[in-house]
Order: C-alpha cells, then structure tokens, then sequence
C-alpha cells in the first residue's frame, strides 16, 4: 500500500500488521518518562492513534476528536503515538485540555512505528493510521491513512473499538 506526505511516495519501515494478526509489542515512553509497552493494558480494547506530531492541525484535531469520544467507550483506552517528545505531548495535553487519551512519545528508538510499520524512512515521523488492539491483543481494525496529511475515518475506528471485546 502506498503512503504519501504532501503527496510525496514515502518508505514505512517495519511490516503492515493487519486485521486479525497478533498485535505486536512495543516500547514507547509516557510523558513522565517511564516506559510503557502494549501489556502495560492488556485486559482492555485499545484504540490506537498514530500521529506525525501533535503540534500540527490535523493531529490535533485527530488527538482532540478522540480525547472527546473517550467518555464514551466503556473499557476501551486511548493511547495516541507520536515521535514528539515525551515533554512536548505533556505541555501540548494541558494546553489542549486532553485527559481521556494517553501520549506516548516513539521518539526514542522508533520501536511501535517499526512494529506496526507506520515509521516514515525519509522523515523520522509516524505516518498517520489507527489501530483497534482487543482485549486479548488480536488486532481488529487497522487504518493507514494513504495521505498523511489527511484525517483518518474516525466513525469507523471508534465503532471498532465499540465492537470490540
């Protein structure tokens, strides 16, 4: 599948996961530094989303969009994965007023973008995509979104997570 930045063709490292595969861990930092990996909320529906940055429109709308669905979705965590830094999402959360969804910074050593295959080659960014994990890590929804500048279908990822056990 292709994926373009400013509709430029960019390289994603790591391998494409999809529907029903095994989610694959990861190591990610939260913003007070501590690491955080994929059994740290096992036992819950994660709704995953991948940003580049959450200083830039459309990832703030998207970090926004679900910050408000949160309240919504009973046993589902949000968790929204981006390289900026674990300091920038923290200052970025309480100027935005986000509580309900869960910054982790990729920054580091790029470990969930290889994972899930989102880590753009060209720029050290994650391309934008979303990811409904189950309670039992199987994988039930995926999204890569094929411009990264576009909103990724937020309906249908938040009926996934609705959906899912």
């Amino acid at each position: 599948m292709g994926v373009t930045f400013k509709e430029k063709p960019v390289t994603l490292a790591g391998k494409q996961v999809q529907v029903g595969d095994q989610a694959p861990d990861f190591t990610v930092l939260a913003n007070d530094l501590s690491e955080v990996t994929l059994a740290d909320s096992k036992g819950s529906v994660r709704l995953i989303s991948v940003v580049p940055s959450v200083d830039t429109g459309v990832c703030d709308a998207q970090t926004r969009r679900f910050n408000e669905e949160a309240s919504q979705l009973d046993n589902v965590k949000i968790l929204t994965v981006s390289v900026d830094l674990p300091f920038a999402q923290k200052r970025w959360c309480a100027a935005a007023g986000v509580e309900n969804v869960q910054t982790l910074s990729d920054h580091r050593d790029l470990s969930f973008g290889k994972a899930y295959g989102v880590a753009i080659e060209e720029l050290r960014l994650l391309a934008r995509a979303v990811f409904v994990v189950d309670s039992s890590d199987k994988v039930t929804y995926v999204e890569y979104v094929d411009e990264v500048t576009n909103h990724p279908n937020y309906e249908a990822a938040i009926e996934a997570a609705k959906a899912a056990k």
